[in-house]
């Protein structure tokens, strides 16, 4: 019986630089599955998620939780699209240690959008009410403060996409 090389998809972008738009076209191919770690952290954490040291705790949890069940899916041959953010050294090495114990294909999608668009985007994401979770100027550009670019050294491969790319 063959089993499909599945591709392991992680995303590094931005608050509102469209990680989770691209993450839902990725997750509309056949066999693949899509991860949202705002959504499980929202439902899981949502009511004691007050900072940015809240946010790290929890993620890093949900991390713990989620690795085995990532390794599962892509053993058995399902694709998997990580909808958590790739954007500092600590949650690419997690990524990383994911692609180096199963062997699986990987793109690390690399959202390269400016700032303004992002907080655009953040702004009208925010009067819409559909995200988890709702996030400021401010926040953003704090939260932006620990955002690292990938490098080559780091052995993912990646696919930039500006901000004209995800419509």
């Amino acid at each position: 019986m063959h089993r499909p090389n599945p591709t392991l998809h992680l995303i590094c972008g931005k608050i509102a630089s469209g990680k989770s738009s691209l993450a839902r076209s990725l997750g509309g191919t056949a066999g693949t599955v899509v991860i949202s770690e705002d959504v499980w952290l929202s439902k899981l954490y949502g009511d004691r998620m007050s900072s940015l040291t809240d946010f790290v705790r929890y993620s890093g949890l949900l991390r713990d939780v989620m690795h085995p069940h990532v390794v599962g899916l892509l053993q058995a041959g399902v694709s998997v699209v990580l909808d958590f953010q790739a954007n500092t050294l600590d949650s690419r090495a997690w990524l990383r240690s994911l692609v180096d114990e199963t062997g699986a294909q990987h793109i690390l999608h690399v959202l390269d959008v400016p700032d303004d668009v992002c907080k655009a985007r953040l702004q009208s994401r925010n009067a819409s009410g559909t995200h988890e979770f709702e996030v400021s100027d401010t926040q953003f550009d704090q939260i932006t403060e620990f955002f690292v670019r990938p490098r080559e050294d780091e052995g993912f491969n990646l696919m930039v996409h500006g901000p004209g790319d995800l419509g």
